[in-house]
């Protein structure tokens, strides 16, 4: 289900409102005409995004008769002729929406609707709220309806040139997340199994979302298990961090666990393992084991007697011998590494942050994960690709141990341009002091995205859209950009904010407000969104416009001042300061100047815009490459610009976020304190284009 040119959206919220019995249909693009073509079993084909809409809904139009059929038919026969720009349609789209909630006289989305929004998606319209109305309130509402985030996830698991999208009922909502091999409703059971050394990342979220994603699809269990078998690293602040982390996220595991509650049951096995003379002890340097590994050369105690292997290892857990470590006996000269006589246990005289001083070794990941899963019930191990020569040593495990198979699902790792992911890595920024600590927005820590401005609804749309694929991607971030701003723009309350540097002084000479400094206006919250309210907007004669709008205006030009009205411009002076007369009366047709601006009563709003860039030059770096040969200077990766901001933001708190009409989408970083010395901080949040949304200068360069 794909094409070359505009994605069949109307086709994706047809199969979304009423699949086809399963296996009638297969979509897959025409290979030269543009168009999506529908196949049928028995040959026949339908090309078209309009025609195969109405041949899958042909019984499930949400028509009450004929003639309102007919309507919907209408509104998808006149989406196909829009042209971006096109008057009449806009006019006609504008009356209809007039007198009625959805297009084509029903009372529920329709085809109609799908039709119409996706021409808008197609050209990139964004209706304006102050000439359209009723269209941006339509337009607004068709963004927030689940069947066009269904279709859209329809779109993307068919992907760019794929091979189209089987439909039919019982399968996975249209997401990429493939069924689990012998998955039983009702008995799964996933976890999510994070080493408490670090933040959890983006590259995190993807593994925990979809282990929850099968756990609730599968009506079974999730499991939050800390892998805590490394006592160097291991803090517990990093738990309770996670644990937050996981919050944030809406994640609610059914069942928490520590690996170190189950160290007792590791020694068990070792044991055994010991005695099957399936393990030796081995007293080599690092170097010689990696040597000896590479070389495909066993070692010099692989065949050491089992009594002399049980004597080391019961010291080694006593800490008497902790130049000694357990590995496995599978085979020195498998292709497969892992295989090379793995270490499954090492002397560590290092408290441990849950058990103390209670332990003096510790079993390691790729030993303690196979027995874990196994005894706590995990039956589906989700990982990344990363794992894949390691899913052998995982089964060979369970089967010397005589444990319980779990059945091992491979997915891609997460990995986005510009982005590091090495906990080892953005440790060092820490340390350096290039960034002030694991929440900065520039790092993909889920804390530094939230700062950023995700919203955790757009994450998980977009991890559900990537789905449980094996295929690696390097991912964009413009992307998930895109789906945040989406998700934030119906809810969003509008202001107004300008840059102060350089701020143009506007008089408006034929308003007094009866001797007053300012007067007020009612307004929505959102123009788009009645629901949210209203709000009052301070009206007076000394505004302040942004220096480059004021740059542009001269003698006689009408302007919009946004949220107010048209006002003529009657003088220019040498200053750059500007007079003007408000015109309520006129027309804000054919006006192409509309401006944000401030009222400058005293009562000011002092804000720092906060924009954060990219903390790398190259987008993918190479295996071989030294990460610090490739750092952007910092006053690239981060800026600050004095702005002011009307009134109306005293309010807001931490994390609420807002549209600063022309500027884009802010997320409050810091709330107002008051005064010039505690400015109210605002962190711009991305939106996924190439350029800026407007003209307007912003600190950064745009990303």
């Amino acid at each position: 289900l794909t094409t070359p040119t505009a994605a069949p959206v109307v086709t994706a919220v047809a199969l979304s409102l009423a699949p086809p019995a399963a296996g009638a249909v297969t979509l897959a693009p025409s290979q030269n005409e543009g168009l999506a073509r529908l196949v049928l079993p028995t040959g026949a084909q339908l090309m078209g995004d309009h025609s195969i809409a109405r041949y899958l809904a042909a019984t499930t139009l949400a028509a009450t008769n004929e003639f309102q059929r007919a309507q919907i038919e209408q509104w998808m026969d006149l989406a196909l002729l829009y042209v971006a720009d096109e008057a009449p349609f806009l006019a006609l789209l504008e009356g209809a929406l007039a007198s009625t909630t959805y297009l084509g006289g029903t009372d529920s989305f329709s085809l109609a609707d799908a039709a119409v929004a996706g021409a808008f998606q197609t050209y990139s319209v964004v209706p304006d709220a102050a000439t359209m109305p009723n269209i941006a309130r339509w337009y607004a509402m068709c963004s927030t309806e689940p069947v066009l985030a269904a279709a859209a996830n329809l779109l993307a698991s068919a992907g760019k040139g794929g091979k189209g999208a089987a439909a039919g009922p019982g399968g996975d909502d249209g997401a990429s997340c493939p069924d689990l091999e012998g998955a039983v409703e009702g008995e799964v059971v996933t976890r999510f199994p994070p080493e408490p050394s670090g933040y959890l990342h983006i590259g995190h979220a993807k593994a925990v979302l979809l282990n929850e994603y099968y756990a609730r699809r599968y009506k079974g269990k999730l499991l939050l298990r800390f892998d805590d078998t490394n006592p160097d690293k291991e803090k517990g602040e990093f738990e309770d961090n996670i644990r937050a982390d996981l919050a944030a996220l809406g994640v609610k595991p059914d069942i928490q666990s520590h690996s170190s509650d189950h160290f007792e049951k590791c020694q068990q096995l070792a044991r055994k393992m010991i005695k099957d003379n399936l393990a030796f002890m081995d007293d080599s340097d690092k170097a010689t084991i990696k040597q000896e590994r590479e070389d495909r050369v066993n070692s010099k105690h692989h065949d050491q007697p089992v009594e002399t292997a049980m004597d080391l290892f019961e010291k080694m857990l006593k800490g008497e011998a902790d130049e000694w470590c357990l590995r496995a006996k599978i085979d020195m000269t498998s292709d497969n590494g892992t295989l090379r006589d793995p270490v499954l246990y090492r002397a560590n005289s290092t408290p441990h942050h849950k058990t103390g001083t209670k332990y003096k070794a510790y079993p390691t990941y790729d030993f303690v994960c196979p027995i874990v899963d196994s005894i706590e019930g995990v039956t589906h191990a989700l990982r990344t690709t990363e794992y894949n020569d390691r899913d052998a040593q995982y089964a060979w495990l369970q089967e010397a141990m005589g444990l319980r198979k779990v059945i091992v699902h491979a997915f891609s790792r997460l990995n986005f341009v510009y982005t590091l992911l090495s906990k080892r890595k953005l440790q060092w920024f820490v340390d350096k002091g290039i960034v002030p600590g694991w929440d900065d927005p520039r790092f993909p820590t889920v804390q530094g995205i939230v700062r950023r401005g995700v919203s955790f609804s757009a994450l998980r749309k977009f991890i559900y859209m990537q789905g449980a694929s094996r295929n690696v991607v390097l991912q964009e971030w413009d992307k998930f950009w895109a789906i945040n701003k989406d998700e934030y723009d119906p809810v969003s309350p509008r202001f107004m904010g300008i840059a102060q540097k350089n701020a143009a002084k506007l008089t408006v000479t034929n308003i007094d407000n009866d001797g007053c400094a300012a007067s007020a206006k009612v307004v929505d919250v959102h123009p788009g969104n009645p629901e949210m309210g209203k709000r009052p907007l301070r009206l007076g004669p000394s505004v302040l416009l942004e220096a480059e709008d004021a740059a542009t205006c001269e003698v006689g030009d009408k302007i919009i001042l946004l949220m107010w009205g048209v006002h003529e411009i009657t003088k220019k002076n040498a200053d750059g300061s500007l007079e003007s007369t408000y015109l309520p009366d006129a027309s804000v047709k054919k006006l192409k100047k509309k401006f944000n601006w401030v009222l400058d009563d005293g009562h000011l709003v002092h804000t720092d815009f906060k924009e954060y860039g990219d903390l790398i030059t190259k987008p993918k770096l190479d295996p071989d490459d030294n990460f610090e040969d490739f750092l952007k200077p910092i006053d690239e990766t981060f800026a600050k610009m004095p702005a002011f901001c009307e009134p109306g933001t005293r309010s807001l708190k931490y994390g609420d976020v807002i549209q600063l009409v022309r500027r884009g989408f802010f997320r409050v970083d810091k709330p107002y304190g008051g005064s010039e010395a505690s400015p109210l901080e605002l962190v711009l949040i991305p939106d996924g284009k190439k350029t800026a949304m407007s003209t307007l200068s912003t600190a950064l360069a745009h990303k």
